[in-house]
């Protein structure tokens, strides 16, 4: 049973370009942005990117935060620790990583001066840049043009959002901001040990779902 069209999700315009609403089916309530109490130590305006529930929590003043859904691909699970917000960009450009061109040539070759933004760009609608020391990491916190894959580990790219959400995150964020990524032990501490489902969704403790797997959080 598809769950019931949320506006927030529905087709935008922004600027020339016209967002595709996402599919109903994929609006699941663990997968569309809820505010939430919120007991992690961040002080407000800090994002905290959960990569092992795939969550990303924006914290809000009085012990509450936004929570999004996000999909995490390979850099997204190998960045820990704290960053900053070095740019914000709409409709960003995007240029693959050399170890993306190297391994992968026949997806990522003909891209290696870079791709415009637009609706076929994988950064999607807007990008968040992170910095540690005044340097670029190369770590994104971007939209998609695959809404399939928000909630699960992605064959690419660090952690997306669906557009409308990144939109969203985009214009509460402002330069500078802190940004945490949680560790293994940190996610435990805090969500619980997640699993995970045959199509490679996790879900909170407790879930009983046939052909379970241990998910890493």
């Amino acid at each position: 049973m598809q769950a019931p069209a949320d506006p927030r999700y529905a087709a935008v315009q922004d600027g020339e370009y016209l967002i595709p609403a996402v599919n109903p089916a994929f609006l699941t309530p663990e997968k569309v942005r809820t505010e939430v109490a919120y007991s992690g130590p961040e002080s407000p305006n800090t994002i905290v990117v959960d990569p092992f529930t795939r969550r990303l929590y924006y914290v809000l003043p009085d012990g509450r935060a936004m929570r999004y859904a996000v999909g995490v691909g390979p850099e997204g699970k190998a960045f820990r620790g704290n960053a900053r917000i070095g740019m914000k960009r709409e409709w960003p450009s995007w240029t693959p990583t050399q170890n993306m061109i190297r391994t992968q040539p026949e997806l990522y070759a003909e891209y290696a001066s870079g791709l415009p933004g637009g609706l076929e760009n994988p950064l999607g609608a807007r990008a968040l840049y992170l910095y540690r020391n005044g340097r670029d990491t190369y770590y994104r916190i971007h939209g998609t043009i695959d809404d399939r894959s928000i909630g699960r580990a992605n064959s690419a790219g660090c952690i997306r959002l669906f557009n409308q959400d990144i939109i969203d995150l985009y214009n509460r964020v402002e330069p500078g901001a802190r940004v945490k990524v949680r560790t293994e032990a940190e996610s435990r501490e805090y969500e619980g040990i997640w699993v995970e489902d045959a199509n490679g969704e996790v879900h909170p403790p407790g879930t009983e779902l046939p052909l379970l797997v241990a998910s890493a959080g």
